[in-house]
Order: C-alpha cells, then sequence, then structure tokens
C-alpha cells in the first residue's frame, strides 16, 4: 500500500524539502483508518491523565489491516504522526498500537509495554499471517 502522493508535493519533493504538515495531509488522506486510530487514541489520552492509551481491537478489514502496519513500519510516516500529535507510539502485534505521553517514554510502563516480555504474551496464533 503506498501512500497517494499529490503531483504538487511529489514535484515539491523533486525539487527539496517539503512541508511536514503537507506529508502529513498526504499520510491523513492515503492511510485514513490508521491517521483516525491514532488521532483517536492521541484524543483519548489528551482526556485523560494515564500514561497512555491503546487499541485492542482488530481492524475491520485486511485494508485496514495495511493502513496500520504501512503507518507505524515506515519511520518517516510514524516518526511524522509522533511529532504531528505530540506523542511516541509504540506498537506490538497486527493492531495494538499505543499513544504515550512523551515524558512517559523514561518510565516503567513504556518500558514495559515495549519490553521483549510484553511482546511474547501479546502473541497470537490469530496474528500470525497479519
Amino acid at each position: 500500500m503506498s501512500l497517494d502522493v499529490s503531483p504538487k508535493l511529489l514535484a515539491e519533493a523533486e525539487h527539496g524539502d517539503i512541508r511536514e504538515a503537507d506529508f502529513v495531509d498526504t499520510v491523513r488522506t492515503s492511510l485514513p483508518y490508521a491517521y483516525d486510530l491514532i488521532a483517536g487514541l492521541v484524543t483519548e489520552l489528551n482526556d485523560g491523565t494515564r500514561e497512555f492509551t491503546d487499541n485492542q481491537t482488530p481492524p475491520p478489514s485486511e485494508q485496514e489491516r495495511g493502513q496500520l502496519l504501512r503507518a507505524l513500519a515506515s519511520d518517516a510516516i510514524r516518526g511524522s504522526l509522533e511529532r504531528h500529535f505530540g506523542v511516541a507510539l509504540a506498537f506490538q502485534n497486527c493492531h495494538r498500537v499505543a499513544a504515550f505521553r512523551p515524558a512517559a517514554l523514561e518510565g516503567e510502563t513504556y518500558a514495559r509495554f515495549t519490553s521483549v516480555r510484553a511482546q511474547v504474551l501479546n502473541q497470537s496464533t490469530e496474528f500470525r499471517d497479519c
């Protein structure tokens, strides 16, 4: 799954740097499920006091799962979303993405969520082919 890059943005990239806001808008329109899921997690995080919020609901289809995997597997996309929303993202399996407050990155909760133990405990045979 590729991003739907406008001819204007492509031309700008061919001639130099582009505005990150324009890139994030391309991500928003190209990967709407992933963008909306992360935006929702950020809203939930900002509305509460928890160190993080996470999604544990599988995507409704493989297309949406592909969007989420694409967004989180690309350093450029993931980093842009983190900067845009002011969070750190963590990812465990085919759909468990979490939004952390930046201050939580040095804490025990983030270390536990991103640990190899947590990765092993969050595995399931249903996720083998995702």
